[in-house]
């Protein structure tokens, strides 16, 4: 098989496309249009005057450029740092959440003065100290079909550092829709990739992975764990390709899926394809538009009440204290339960990956709530419960996470 050949003999892209897309996307403005440099920015950035590659004009470029990230985690942190560092003159960032302690092991963009913060809030800080000549745009949203298009649509390039299959498909879905570039990253244990996905006549993310994964059999960052350098690496290399793709300078890593093994320190390189029958990117795609990716990916969603019982944190410390009190079923890892747990209210350990071959150590004639760090993995054992027959099932909103905020603050909770 040719090297430009993909799986199955398909034609992968041409590098000249390729190479002639984003060159021309680099010049697409006129170099008078490009934002001037003042002598303080010459001197900021006078390591990049120097290449031939980037120069003046370059740098203008960067600066006249727009990339949102999505997420400001574990890949978005790396990430914003060297592009507000290299003078990308807009940033938006994508996150709802809070800086938690334990992301403080590889979100490089928080300290621990942070804890408790919006992401967003200690993001902007961190990036006004590293670069004052940058514009962040914060959008303190959990992204969504509803609102994907209007928050994508004014930016140049978009970096996914999303942690979940859900934004990760809606991030592809609407960058093909919206024709921009998608730089991709994910990491899991100590393994990372990298690519470009959308660019013109190249493959998207759902070419590679045209449906998710079942639910449940691909691990968080919480339940497998992370090394926590790892995704310093992988969000770096994901701010190089969004750099290079600005100045249309090198070969972006379209048609290319870089794998990294940390352990073994290897690199692998993976040749993609485009399909022609992907239904979002294909001539004539059977999807146009966002769905519902929560329901595309099998997730419950946190809110569905119906389908599971959410029960508060304050509710359920009433209900414990009650003379007849539910059972707690903790469905964490044995090195979570180990770090803090509810073993002295009564709670039953079953790591969710045993509970289908554990089932009969749960009673059917009592209540049971079950129980994980944030809510994620107790909705998909709850909703395993109840499609084993157990009617009397319920998860506890928010997890211990929850429960250490609104009940007991002295709970460790990993």
């Amino acid at each position: 098989m040719d090297a430009s050949d993909g799986p199955g003999g398909e034609a992968l892209v041409d590098p000249a496309v390729v190479s002639a897309a984003h060159t021309a996307l680099a010049e697409s403005g006129e170099e008078d249009a490009l934002p001037p440099l003042d002598p303080a920015e010459m001197r900021r950035y006078a390591r990049h005057l120097v290449l031939p590659e980037v120069g003046e004009e370059g740098q203008r470029r960067l600066k006249a450029a727009r990339v949102l990230l999505v997420g400001a985690g574990g890949l978005g942190s790396p990430a914003a740092l060297y592009l507000a560092a290299a003078g990308v003159g807009r940033l938006g960032i994508v996150d709802h959440d809070a800086v938690d302690l334990t992301n403080l092991q590889r979100q490089i963009l928080h300290g621990t003065s942070d804890v408790g913060r919006s992401k967003l809030d200690s993001a902007v800080d961190r990036l006004r100290e590293v670069n004052p000549h940058v514009v962040v745009d914060p959008h303190p949203t959990r992204l969504t079909s509803a609102d994907a298009l209007d928050v994508l649509a004014p930016y140049d390039v978009v970096l996914d550092g999303s942690d979940n299959f859900p934004t990760r498909y809606l991030v592809n879905d609407a960058c093909v829709i919206l024709g921009k570039p998608n730089v991709y990253g994910s990491i899991h244990r100590f393994d990372g990739q990298v690519s470009l996905f959308g660019a013109p006549d190249g493959p998207c993310y759902r070419c590679l992975f045209r449906e998710p994964p079942p639910p449940g059999l691909v691990p968080s960052c919480a339940e497998a764990g992370v090394l926590g350098v790892l995704p310093g690496i992988i969000g770096s290399l994901q701010a190089m390709e969004a750099i290079k793709w600005i100045l249309g300078v090198g070969e972006p890593l379209v048609g290319r899926l870089v794998i990294f093994d940390a352990l073994d320190m290897t690199w692998r390189e993976v040749r993609v394809a485009r399909n022609p029958e992907c239904p979002v990117c294909a001539e004539n795609p059977t999807q146009t538009g966002l769905i519902d990716y929560e329901i595309f990916c099998g997730v419950a969603p946190e809110q569905d009440g119906d389908a599971v019982g959410l029960v508060g944190a304050r509710e359920l410390a009433s209900r414990l204290a009650s003379d007849d009190p539910p059972l707690v079923l903790d469905v964490r890892e044995p090195w979570e339960w180990a770090v803090g747990s509810l073993e002295g209210q009564g709670a039953l350990h079953v790591p969710l990956a045993e509970l289908e071959t554990r089932l009969g150590e749960v009673p059917r004639d009592r209540d049971v709530v079950v129980v994980c760090r944030a809510g994620g993995r107790s909705a998909r054992a709850a909703l395993t419960l109840r499609e084993a027959g157990l009617a009397r099932v319920a998860n506890l909103r928010g997890g211990l996470v929850a429960w250490a905020a609104e009940v007991d603050p002295t709970l460790p909770v990993a």
